[in-house]
C-alpha cells in the first residue's frame, strides 16, 4: 500500500490495476456533510440544554424550610469548623504517632516540628512526615542502632501479682 503513496497515479493504475481511492473526490463532500449534520445536531441539543426550566429550590415551604435552612446553619457555623480543627490536629500528629511506632531516636524532635507545624499552618508538616520515615543513619553509626533503646525504660515495670513496682518489690 505504501507503494501505491509513493507512485503517480497512471503508473499504479497501470501495475495494479486500480488505484485506492480513486473516488476520493466524493468522499470529502460526504464526511463534510455528515460533520454538519453532527454540528448541527450538538448545537439543538446544547440550546435545548440551555432553555431555562421549572426548578424547585427545596421539598419545604415557609415556616419549615426557615427552620431546617436554621438547623443547618448552625450545624455548618458550630459543628463543622471543630470537626475540620480535629481533622486537622490528627493529620499533623501522625508522623509523631509513626516516629513511635517506629522507635526512631528522635521522636521528640520529630513530636517538637509536629507541634510547630500546628502554630505554623501546616508548612513543616511534610517535613515532619519525612523525618519519621527516614533512617536515622548518624544515630546507627555513633551508637549501633538505628532505634530508639530508651523508649520504655523510663516506666519502672510493675510487679502483676502485688500491683507494686519491681523496684520496690526488690528493696523490701
Amino acid at each position: 500500500m505504501a507503494v501505491i503513496i509513493f507512485l503517480p497515479r497512471r503508473q499504479a493504475f497501470r501495475q495494479y490495476g486500480t488505484v485506492k481511492g480513486q473516488d476520493s473526490f466524493i468522499q470529502p463532500i460526504v464526511s463534510r456533510r455528515r460533520l454538519r449534520y453532527r454540528r448541527l445536531v450538538l448545537f439543538v441539543v446544547f440550546a435545548l440544554l440551555a432553555l431555562p426550566s421549572y426548578a424547585h429550590a427545596s421539598i419545604f415551604h415557609g415556616e419549615t424550610l426557615d427552620a431546617i435552612a436554621n438547623g443547618i446553619s448552625w450545624v455548618v457555623l458550630i459543628i463543622g469548623p471543630i470537626i475540620g480543627i480535629v481533622a486537622f490536629w490528627m493529620v499533623h500528629i501522625l508522623p509523631e504517632k509513626i516516629a513511635e511506632k517506629k522507635r526512631h531516636p528522635q521522636t521528640k524532635a520529630i513530636q517538637c516540628v509536629c507541634l510547630l507545624s500546628l502554630c505554623f499552618g501546616g508548612l513543616l508538616w511534610p517535613f515532619a512526615w519525612l523525618w519519621a520515615y527516614t533512617k536515622p543513619v548518624l544515630h546507627k553509626m555513633a551508637y549501633g542502632t538505628d532505634v530508639d533503646e530508651s523508649h520504655g525504660q523510663d516506666e519502672k515495670p510493675v510487679d502483676e501479682a502485688h500491683g507494686k513496682s519491681a523496684a520496690t518489690t526488690r528493696s523490701s
